[in-house]
């Protein structure tokens, strides 16, 4: 293992131009096909052939000059992920940092798109849940040029399961140690033969007692959809989804550790108490207007909407007493409230002139979002909050009994407008070209005081494909991408937010160069790149400001960041009946300008939780005699850093399923970290220490298609 994960960087690419395919493509006999179609599974169907998330056009991911994946429906299915952090995996460059946050080639990133539209109902401190999710695009690198602001490591987009005209239905029980047990159902069809309209109906329900303390987990998903085909050229979809997910003895912190990432304690400890809760209830609708005005030219229009609630009872860790063993406690009572909705239009022109082939794209987005927010907090003695022992756990503390201070509400809104054109030029058969430019207006408002600021900013972006023959691309791209200076960070640093010193966006630009390739007649698919990300125009603090009216600005932008890496992925075919997912990525994060314990997420020049290396592997063999499928899944996520500079232990953790048919039911039993290894999945700070992995998990699910 060690030997695959430590090659050095600059003979990385040596290897690449040296990969070639091992074992030709198997005649494949009809028989062999009906066996495959028992198990529900085909090998290919790993391997998606467009992706419209790097374009916002129908583009051949051969054809796209930035590193993009896609997690399609079987591998979803095949791995059991009922949540997204059941996905990382997969996915290289990609590692968990807290709750539904993650590290995206170094850097810190919670954002995510539905549809490709801006609308989380989950709000960052709970994880997305995937049974609505019909597949899972990942575009490395900055976004800004389709998608605005962000962070530049990468954005994670869930497309949403539609009606179908084809009539679909199944319904599928679940249950496994720690008390799991859920069911699920699925109808889609069209209303009669000759309907234009087809409908989608799907409910989800799951409870689970997880392995810390005081925890337990409900989830229930409602979703309904409904396609009207107005005319020959005109589509119409709405979807609405309820969520409403009740997580007790939330919200989760971590399990202290020593300074070499040891926990000190059993993982099972939990601060919370059993009254203590995470609940969330979300409704999201969603309006999908397709429309063709000619053969060349078409236009997708999609508004969301969503109102959600986080209503958080919890206690945290504030640090070990001198005993070594008393953990002090601190009380947060929170609500937050978003009202979020946004509208966005893409128009799309296909035509030749010059005698070029041309993809035209012309797009708008508009996003805005109204936040409300309560606090009441406490700690320790002064607010009647006990300590816990960390060691011999004693729960019953009544926050009834609690002495609370009461925090101003917080009402804050936000808007972000963009305006952007792309341009797909086809030079000859061999040469792709694509330019691309964005212009985005934002504004940050605190509702109480009237305090508001805007600015705004342009997002480019270049690549050239050279494709020396269909099953070969070589790509060069540079993309740049933004993130707005909070309002608090703007307000800390001048009263006047129109003033010459009010602080400018984050700015961040990506070089990216890589290798696509299909082998054995597409079945087996393979990305290679290399990229180098600068992110400047950091906040950090200043040093020379006393605070005293000294002249001297409380924040400077001189923080300077830089990533550096490389990115295998392989997904599809080996052998007939062998199928396999590999990825593997190397990343270097550093500070490369300012004070290096001065910008955020980051101890002594490194990036917290960003690992040197990721190894991904889910590979399945089938057995078409005993209509069976074997399953084994791997995913290693070398040393890290917490937020207080503690180690973050590598960790390599091993899954398996088995699949099966019987007369009319699917059959599937899958075990997760089968080994039963001790790990933590990141680090958080010292007073409360690493987020622990879960313990080895079963889960048998029983289902019926008809």
């Amino acid at each position: 293992m060690k030997n695959i994960i430590c090659i050095p960087l600059n003979k990385i690419m040596i290897a690449i131009t040296a990969f070639s395919p091992f074992v030709a493509a198997a005649n494949e006999s009809v028989e062999a096909i009906e066996n495959i179609e028992i198990i529900g599974r085909a090998a290919q169907y790993y391997v998606a052939e467009e992706s419209k998330m790097a374009t916002k056009t129908p583009t051949h991911i051969m054809d796209i000059p930035q590193s993009v994946q896609v997690l399609t429906e079987e591998l979803i299915k095949d791995q059991a992920a009922r949540q997204t952090t059941d996905l990382y995996r997969s996915i290289s460059g990609i590692t968990q940092f807290s709750y539904s946050g993650v590290i995206a080639r170094g850097f810190r990133q919670d954002q995510v798109r539905y549809d490709g539209v801006q609308g989380d109902p989950y709000g960052g401190f709970s994880i997305p849940q995937l049974f609505n999710i019909e597949r899972v695009e990942v575009l490395k690198g900055p976004s800004g040029m389709l998608y605005g602001s962000g962070e530049p490591g990468g954005l994670l987009n869930y497309v949403t399961k539609k009606p179908k005209f084809v009539s679909e239905h199944s319904v599928s029980v679940f249950a496994g140690n720690y008390d799991l047990k859920g069911v699920s159902a699925e109808s889609t069809g069209g209303f009669s033969t000759s309907s234009d309209l087809a409908y989608r109906v799907g409910g989800f329900y799951q409870d689970k007692r997880p392995f810390r303390n005081n925890t337990d987990e409900k989830n229930v998903l409602l979703s309904a959809g409904l396609t009207w085909l107005v005319s020959d050229s005109t589509e119409l979809t709405i979807e609405y989804d309820y969520i409403d997910q009740d997580l007790a003895g939330h919200r989760l912190r971590g399990v202290p550790v020593d300074d070499e990432g040891n926990f000190i304690t059993d993982i099972s400890y939990n601060p919370n108490e059993k009254t203590d809760y995470q609940r969330v209830k979300a409704d999201v609708w969603q309006l999908t207007l397709n429309h063709e005005f000619t053969t060349d030219f078409t236009n997708t229009t999609v508004v969301r909407y969503l109102d959600n609630e986080r209503l958080q009872n919890y206690h945290e860790n504030r640090g070990i007493q001198e005993d070594g063993r008393s953990m002090l406690r601190e009380f947060r009572d929170q609500v937050r409230e978003n009202e979020e909705y946004s509208i966005t239009s893409d128009f799309v022109y296909l035509g030749e002139w010059m005698d070029f082939n041309h993809t035209l794209l012309l797009g708008m987005d508009y996003f805005n979002v109204k936040e409300h927010y309560e606090y009441n907090i406490g700690r320790g003695a002064a607010s009647n909050i006990p300590d816990i022992d960390i060691f011999e756990p004693v729960y019953g503390s009544d926050p009834a009994d609690y002495t609370l201070i009461s925090r101003p509400d917080a009402d804050t809104a936000f808007s972000r407008t963009g305006l952007y054109v792309q341009e797909q030029v086809e030079l000859n058969d061999h040469w792709i070209a694509i330019a691309g430019l964005r212009y985005d207006h934002f504004k940050d408002e605190n509702v109480n005081t009237g305090e508001d600021y805007s600015d705004s900013d342009v997002s480019p972006r270049i690549g050239a494909i050279y494709k020396p023959n269909k099953d070969l691309s070589v790509y060069v791209s540079r993309s740049q991408g933004f993130k707005p200076q909070s309002l608090s960070e703007q307000l800390n640093e001048s009263s006047d937010l129109d003033s010459a010193d009010a602080l400018d966006p984050e700015q961040s630009v990506q070089y990216e160069l890589g290798i696509k390739q299909k082998w054995l007649q597409g079945k087996l698919f393979t990305t290679a790149s290399l990229y180098q990300i600068i992110k400047d125009n950091v906040t950090i603090g200043n040093p020379e400001d006393t605070g005293e009216n000294d002249g001297q600005p409380a924040l400077l932008q001189i923080g300077e960041v830089t990533s550096e890496g490389f990115e295998l992925d392989v997904m599809g075919d080996i052998a007939e009946n062998w199928t396999a997912t590999l990825n593997y990525a190397y990343n270097r994060a550093k500070i490369t300008g300012g004070s290096p314990d001065a910008i955020s997420n980051s101890v002594n020049g490194e990036f917290v939780n960003a690992p040197d290396h990721t190894l991904g592997l889910w590979t399945r063999y089938d057995f078409p005699a005993i209509d069976s499928a074997f399953s084994i899944g791997m995913d290693y996520v070398s040393e890290r850093i917490s937020l207080s500079g503690q180690k973050v232990k590598a960790y390599t953790v091993w899954d398996a399923s088995w699949r099966t048919r019987f007369e009319q039911l699917e059959i599937q039993l899958n075990i997760k970290n089968l080994l039963d290894e001790e790990y933590a999945t990141s680090g958080f700070n010292k007073r409360n220490g690493h987020f622990p992995g879960e313990p080895r998990s079963v889960l048998l699910q029983v289902s019926h298609s008809f």
